[in-house]
């Protein structure tokens, strides 16, 4: 939605799973001519998301949080929103693109992700975690039904939005694949793994960000959204992405060089700058997230089934994860399906 008069911006909005860093790859971010990032490809909200979470926090309605747990984590999501926007100065400047890769629920009002499990919250709650923004943006904030997020309808205005999407019964059982390594390596405990999995297991707040973009005035066209099934079988999709974009078409690469296969460099930043175990918790958390790409020198289309069974991709968990674990995968898939769908039938297509 952004306009002549704003810099050229773009945040691609993501949920765990769902091939957003092999897009990254694929579009050779860190190479593109007129593109700005950070060295993470964006992930400007991640350590307001971890510290909204951590300590338990989404384990208690939000309306028990302390004062002091609230403004923490508000002051969090301030930081993201001056980190964001001295990368947007940056970009005006030299006349680029900003770029950002952030996932759905890291820039999500944390009330509402508390909702999903301890029912509604007050608007004064919700008001605690919403961020402010330079007046430049407009001296009014507003926050319409389908914005859940912290930052308010003129600022996200500003901003083109796309999407990348996975289908469930592939992206969910991956995720919880990777919540067992993290289980293993550390950093959760084994009882965590199925609540981390199921709360992230969902598509509402993309369909939700995704609809917000369509009422808006200042929105002509309909926002970008790609499949990873066509980032890994459909490279002309892949093409015409990186076009409507506004990205350099000539830069993008689908093989990669041993030495090339890093999309990641986990840099010290506010949560961990003065906390070298931190920062290696981090490193090695992200390692795991990442194993498939970095152990890549190109697209592995075995990765993505062309045609996919629910049944039968159920009777296959049971087998890898038990009835139990099964049984939630299933339903979490089910669940995402209508808005996966719907997301879908507005991808872009070659």
């Amino acid at each position: 939605m952004a306009t002549q008069n704003t810099p050229n911006r773009m945040i691609l909005v993501s949920v765990p799973r769902t091939a957003s860093n092999l897009l990254l790859k694929v579009l050779n971010i860190p190479k593109q001519p007129n593109v700005i990032t950070s060295p993470k490809g964006g992930y400007f909200f991640y350590d307001a998301f971890m510290t909204a979470g951590k300590d338990g926090r989404f384990n208690k309605a939000i309306g028990e949080w302390t004062q002091e747990e609230k403004s923490e984590v508000h002051k969090a999501f301030q930081h993201a929103v001056t980190d964001l926007e001295e990368y947007s100065a940056r970009a005006h400047a030299e006349n680029k693109m900003i770029f950002a890769k952030e996932h759905a629920f890291w820039f999500l009002n944390p009330g509402f992700f508390s909702g999903m499990t301890h029912g509604a919250v007050s608007d004064e709650d919700l008001k605690s975690f919403q961020v402010t923004v330079p007046e430049s943006y407009g001296l009014s904030q507003t926050f319409s039904q389908n914005n859940s997020t912290v930052l308010p309808d003129e600022y996200l205005r500003t901003w083109q939005l796309a999407f990348i999407i996975r289908h469930p019964a592939l992206a969910w059982p991956s995720l919880y694949r990777a919540m067992q390594k993290m289980c293993k390596a550390g950093f959760l405990e084994d009882d965590d793994a199925k609540g981390v999995s199921l709360t992230n297991m969902s598509m509402q707040w993309t369909r939700r960000l995704f609809d917000w973009c369509l009422e808006q005035p200042d929105a002509p066209v309909t926002p970008l959204v790609i499949d990873a099934n066509d980032v890994i079988h459909n490279p002309g999709a892949v093409i015409k992405f990186c076009e409507r974009a506004g990205m350099d078409t000539g830069s993008m690469q689908f093989e990669w060089k041993d030495n090339e296969r890093k999309s990641e460099t986990w840099t010290p930043d506010r949560a961990s700058a003065d906390n070298p175990a931190e920062l290696a918790r981090h490193q090695k958390a992200a390692s795991i997230m990442l194993s498939s790409l970095e152990g890549s020198t190109g697209i592995n289309k075995e990765k993505a089934p062309t045609s996919i069974d629910i049944d039968a991709e159920v009777v296959k968990w049971r087998a890898e994860f038990g009835d139990e674990v099964a049984e939630l995968l299933e339903k979490a898939t089910r669940d995402a399906m209508p808005d996966y769908e719907y997301l879908k039938a507005n991808r872009v297509t070659a």
